[in-house]
Formats: C-alpha cells, sequence, structure tokens
C-alpha cells in the first residue's frame, strides 16, 4: 500500500491543487459540477471494474460511492453527465490499483465534510454523503482495504500493475474533472 502511495502522491497533490476544493466550496454551482464529474466518473468505473473487485473485496458493493454521488446529485438539482472513460483493468492488481484512486476520496472525506457543510450548509443527509461515506468506519475500512492490497499486490508484478493503474486513473480523473481548468 506505501508502495502505491508513493508512487501516486505528486499526482494526488497535483490533481488537489488544481482542482482547488477550498474553493469549489464556496460556490454550490461549482460544487455541484464537481459532485456531477465525480459521479460519473465513478458510475463508469465501479460498473467496468466490477467483475474483478467482486472477486476480490467481499464487502464491495457496500464500498461503491457512484450510489453516494447521485444521491447527493439529484439532491442538489444535477443531472447525471455521460461521456467519461476510465483506464481498462485486465486483472485483479490493475482493478486494486485503480479502486485505490477511488476508495483513497473517503480519507480526504472526512476532512472536507466540515468545509462543505460550513460553506455551503449541506450534510451528511443532505447533498455530502459522498464526503461523509464511511463516517467513523474511515480508518478501519481503509485497514481492510490495505490489507487486501498487501494481499494481491504482494508480488513485484502485481505491484507494478496496481501502481500503473493507479498513476493512470489518477490522470484520468484529473483530465475529467479538471477538464479546461
Amino acid at each position: 500500500m506505501e508502495n502505491l502511495k508513493a508512487a501516486t502522491w505528486p499526482i494526488h497533490l497535483r490533481l488537489e491543487k488544481r482542482l482547488a476544493v477550498k474553493r469549489l466550496f464556496s460556490d454550490l454551482a461549482a460544487y455541484r459540477d464537481l459532485i456531477a464529474r465525480l459521479e460519473a466518473f465513478h458510475r463508469v468505473a465501479e460498473m467496468e471494474w466490477a467483475a474483478l473487485l467482486e472477486q476480490t473485496l467481499c464487502d464491495f458493493p457496500a464500498r461503491r460511492k457512484a450510489p453516494l454521488l447521485a444521491n447527493d446529485l439529484a439532491v442538489l438539482g444535477g443531472a447525471p453527465l455521460e461521456g467519461v472513460a476510465v483506464p481498462v483493468v485486465t486483472d485483479r492488481a490493475s482493478a486494486l490499483g485503480g479502486f485505490y484512486v477511488l476508495e483513497g476520496q473517503t480519507q480526504g472525506g472526512r476532512h472536507l465534510l466540515p468545509i462543505v457543510e460550513a460553506r455551503l450548509g449541506l450534510s451528511a443527509s443532505r447533498g455530502a454523503s459522498f464526503f461523509a461515506s464511511y463516517g467513523p468506519d474511515v480508518d478501519a475500512r481503509w485497514r481492510m482495504f490495505a490489507a487486501v492490497i498487501e494481499t494481491h499486490c504482494a508480488a513485484s508484478k502485481a505491484k507494478r500493475r496496481a501502481i500503473a493503474t493507479a498513476e493512470s486513473v489518477f490522470l484520468a480523473m484529473e483530465a475529467w474533472l479538471c477538464g479546461g481548468r
């Protein structure tokens, strides 16, 4: 897991900086656009990677974030977007590497939820369920996910595939979320 974090950290930081999330969370229309873009990315990725992730993560259905994002988008009066492309995964290691990027958003969510609540007046039950996701169970769920990655990506080839996919997912997410920014 540390290899994934170390390899993708520079891309993660660049994406975070380009998104300027704290600024986005000061404007409801910008927040709604972000949620719409996240919903589309998660929906497509979770659907396309489901077969491999269901074989690997016994709790994959509970880890899906697209339903939370769809709910938030509906509360905000937004419409689903189409046209997003996500990297193709071909094995468990690459599926886990890709999902690492999506699952990692639960870590940031607990820090972003208070900002959304304060600046936009939204809550975990009204427009910000994605950022609340696992609630107080974030750390426990993250440790469980890390253990699965360690099990399935221990071999050097599997580790390289997971890292390569995580990097490509970050890049695809950056292109989709930041578009013309």
